[in-house]
């Protein structure tokens, strides 16, 4: 099989390119272009004969029906997915998340790609109106962020719907692991102890997460991958656990063994209406068709995460007293 990974160069995409690549896949990963000839996170992947990375951006079509010739599958996970810069570069959204997703669909039918799999984000469902969260609850746009994905996960959906694109929604919800974005909250955590701040800044800690490990949320969209009566489904990635970000705090403080104080940093606050309060995973329906469950516990996965951050050639690829949208 002959997979395309978008997003390849970020932090689930790296992930998952490795995955891929120890399940017998033969792997072409996409970078997004620049002029450095800098592949982002797939610098840190082991080069191999059955890895092509090539460059270049969804957001042109012509480029996406180039790269999806001869392709088996599509996991397509190339986005802007920063919430506090969609308030400020909402287009841009647009333009990378439904647009792109569209060029992608496009593409991977007109060249007969045999399977695609979108990702979508638990953002969709916003504030949980019920728990565990199920894939019938309601979509709730409460940042452009999460409106781009709702229409990126229509768009798609309507190509299995009109043209029988086989095609797949897989939803995770939040994942952390080595290499997430400095923007998250568990690596702005690591970081900032790791990096000696005896004051950890943070936004509001109440919200409540499913945190999924990024190896199970890899193990997850191959699992839907190899699931035929996944096609023409949205199928949720989760741990069906809840934590507070609060709670996830005082975890990695123990442990990392410090003794850091929390203090509230207001710019890192979303605007009231645009906060998700609680997300928790009804994962019952991936389990059902594909059996999957994840593996590793919060508290595992978290010593994993802190291992690697840890590591000084890891942690000088951050900017911990620096707030980034």
């Amino acid at each position: 099989m002959k997979a395309l990974v978008t997003g390849a160069d970020g932090f689930i995409g790296s992930h998952l390119t490795e995955a891929l690549l120890q399940e017998g896949y033969e792997v072409k990963a996409l970078s997004q272009y620049n002029s450095f000839n800098y592949w982002g996170w797939l610098e840190d992947v082991t080069p191999c004969p059955e890895l092509e990375v090539v460059s270049g951006d969804i957001r042109d079509p012509h480029f996406c029906k180039h790269i999806t010739k001869g392709v088996d599958i599509i996991f397509h996970l190339a986005a802007l997915i920063a919430i506090p810069y969609s308030y400020v570069a909402p287009d841009s959204y647009v333009d990378t998340n439904v647009k792109g997703t569209l060029n992608i669909c496009q593409a991977a039918m007109e060249n007969g790609v045999k399977r695609i799999i979108c990702t979508s984000t638990s953002e969709v469902y916003g504030t949980a109106r019920y728990v565990p969260i199920d894939e019938k609850h309601p979509l709730q746009p409460q940042s452009p962020y999460s409106a781009s994905k709702i229409g990126a996960d229509a768009i798609a959906m309507s190509f299995y719907n009109a043209f029988k694109l086989p095609l797949t929604i897989a939803r995770p919800f939040n994942t952390y692991g080595p290499r997430q974005s400095a923007r998250a909250v568990i690596p702005t955590i690591i970081s900032q102890i790791a990096s000696g701040m005896k004051e950890i800044k943070l936004g509001d800690t109440s919200p409540t997460r499913d945190f999924n490990y990024v190896a199970d949320s890899c193990q997850g969209f191959i699992a839907i991958a190899n699931c035929d009566k996944a096609i023409g489904e949205t199928i949720n990635i989760g741990s069906n656990y809840e934590i507070s970000v609060k709670d996830t705090l005082e975890l990695i403080k123990d442990i990392m063994q410090s003794d850091v104080q929390f203090i509230t940093d207001e710019q890192r606050i979303r605007p009231e209406n645009s906060e998700v309060f609680r997300l928790w995973c009804d994962n019952t329906k991936i389990h059902s068709l594909t059996g999957f469950m994840p593996q590793y516990s919060i508290r595992e996965g978290l010593e994993r995460t802190v291992e690697w951050f840890l590591k000084p050639e890891n942690l000088a690829k951050y900017k911990p007293g620096l707030y980034n949208v």
